[in-house]
């Protein structure tokens, strides 16, 4: 079994829902799909939450362009059996879900921080929960998961943190059967352990959502599809001389990310190094491309 990411570029256009399709397609073992939201969708979710609370409808008019990008995107790959039913379900998370909670930080401007906090993380959960409604509606075998099932957070010391503990004996539970041979779910976003309230685990939190996956189901190999290459020796938009790096290891890998190279989310690498699993950087637009491996010293 492998796990495979695929970042908002990669869910983010008809084009590269396709190439998705046949990336999965193609692996000749059982594959856990993480997916991030579509490109740009969090941001705006984002915006929409500051407009809500001034009380500028404006956003409903972003919404309903938002939905319609979702439906577009079924319309155009979720196979024909899935088609009905992933419409009904995108309609009821923008009427039941976005509508309502956007609704409610604009008729409640005096809602005290913490409340508004929580909503934000609700509202913004959504985006990858959409996303995973239509990559599951792209396979005839595949079986959609719930992450705010089975990654928990807890805080500390006026931060969030993975409650592993917790989190291991779920996921032990969700995947006890990979008896599918394709198993999707959704990347950064968590529940509290507690209280059970949607958290998450920060921006490009679906990286290590894979790694926590892959971890702690000893997955063969992790796989993050993004939209470069892999691992560069220096930035392409100001160096067109740099070149992909094919090998590293999980040190380098990870002083790379915590220079500020953007290829990976920089928690990811702990858990794979600690159970030494591959992990390839690939480039859904760019499949045949070798990538990057990282692997122990």
């Amino acid at each position: 079994m492998k796990v495979m990411k695929f970042g908002g570029t990669s869910v983010g256009s008809i084009e590269s829902l396709r190439n998705v399709k046949s990336i999965v397609q193609a692996s000749e073992k059982p594959v856990i799909v993480v997916v991030s939201a579509m490109g740009g969708f969090t941001n705006q979710l984002l915006a929409m939450c500051d407009m809500a609370q001034q009380q500028d409808q404006g956003y409903n008019n972003i919404l309903q362009q938002a939905r319609q990008r979702h439906h577009d995107a079924i319309d155009a790959v979720v196979i024909e059996a899935m088609k009905s039913q992933c419409h009904s379900v995108v309609d009821k998370f923008f009427d039941e879900g976005l509508q309502q909670h956007y609704a409610m930080l604009s008729l409640n401007p005096d809602l005290d921080d913490a409340a508004k906090e929580q909503l934000r993380d609700t509202i913004v959960s959504h985006g990858e929960i959409l996303s995973s409604v239509i990559v599951s509606g792209m396979f005839d075998d595949a079986h959609p998961h719930l992450a705010l099932h089975f990654i928990k957070t807890t805080d500390t010391n006026d931060s969030r943190i993975l409650d592993w503990e917790a989190t291991q004996q779920l996921v032990a539970n969700e995947f006890s059967s990979l008896a599918n041979r394709v198993h999707v779910t959704q990347g950064f976003i968590s529940s509290d352990s507690h209280s059970s309230l949607v958290t998450n685990l920060g921006r490009g939190g679906s990286d290590y959502t894979a790694a926590i996956l892959a971890a702690l189901l000893h997955a063969d190999s992790l796989e993050i599809w993004t939209d470069v290459d892999g691992f560069m020796t220096a930035d392409p938009r100001t160096h067109p001389e740099a070149t992909v790096i094919p090998q590293m290891t999980y040190s380098q890998a990870q002083a790379m990310c915590d220079a500020g190279a953007k290829v990976i989310y920089p928690p990811t690498i702990a858990p794979v190094a600690e159970s030494h699993i591959p992990v390839w950087v690939k480039n859904t637009f760019n499949p045949q491309a070798p990538g990057t491996v990282i692997v122990d010293e």
